[in-house]
């Protein structure tokens, strides 16, 4: 059993380089991109892990259906199909389906969230 407590992040998490290695187009700042698989692999149907991210802005289509929870920084995602927008924070949660185009605006210097994806 692996406990994920509010605002608890990982103590390392391994460098990804940016996000747009993550196949994301940057729009606003570096964006680097740190995580930890727990669960799974990146090929796998079925994954669990952390994701953190710098400052900035980002666009994506989600490869994967996702529920997360935000342990560090804050958020605001724009579902770029719809246009609504929602800004999440520590203990927040969202489920995302996959194929839905999101505009990422992390407000914080860092963001964490802890992640359940089924491609």
């Amino acid at each position: 059993m692996t406990p994920i407590k509010k605002g608890q992040i990982p103590a390392s998490l391994d460098s990804w380089g940016t996000v747009a290695n993550l196949g994301s187009e940057i729009l606003e700042g570096e964006v680097n991109a740190f995580g930890k698989m727990v669960f799974g692999a990146p090929d796998a149907p079925v994954s669990c892990g952390y994701f953190a991210c710098t400052k900035g802005k980002f666009r994506m289509v989600y490869p994967f259906s996702e529920h997360a929870v935000v342990l560090e920084g804050k958020v605001t995602l724009t579902n770029e199909a719809t246009g609504k927008s929602e800004t999440y924070g520590v203990g927040d949660s969202w489920f995302v389906e996959k194929g839905t185009p999101v505009l990422w605006h992390v407000e914080s210097d860092r963001f964490t969230k802890n992640y359940f994806a089924v491609v």
